[in-house]
């Protein structure tokens, strides 16, 4: 299973604002602390701020904090919610042109596959990710002052 750079860059951000706790950041901050584009994250965090995980504020000292605490943040809802295809085969595309498909024993082998990985991020949250002794180190790997 491989996530998109848009997923990876959703969990992210939300990394990225829960070390910061209630310190407002913006979008240029955080592209600069993780080497990324600001155009692609604008695109994420409108995204985030629509589905409720993010609250921004605008003006000149405006920014971004998150809307939700870290330990109601699931990360395979996330990923469910950032993921426009979750399909790890071509029989489970709306464009399934397989010719054996129909009687493929792969098909449910990778859609349990695909249970099983979404069910191990259903047991973590944010919070999970941002455990106090890490906390330090994001700091710094971060460049958060």
């Amino acid at each position: 299973m491989h996530i998109t750079r848009y997923t990876d860059y959703s969990l992210r951000v939300l990394i990225y604002l829960a070390v910061q706790g209630d310190r407002l950041a913006t979008i240029q901050e955080i592209a600069d602390s993780y080497d990324i584009s600001k155009n692609h994250l604008m695109k994420v965090v409108h995204q985030l701020n629509k589905k409720g995980y993010i609250e921004t504020v605008r003006g000149k000292k405006g920014g971004m904090r998150l809307h939700m605490a870290p330990e109601d943040i699931n990360v395979g809802v996330l990923v469910r919610e950032t993921e426009h295809d979750l399909s790890i085969v071509e029989c489970y595309s709306s464009k399934n042109a397989c010719k054996i498909a129909p009687v493929c024993g792969l098909k449910p082998m990778f859609g349990e596959a695909l249970q099983a990985f979404l069910s191990v991020l259903d047991k973590y949250t944010l919070q999970d990710i941002m455990k106090d002794q890490h906390k330090p180190q994001l700091l710094r790997l971060l460049q958060i002052a």
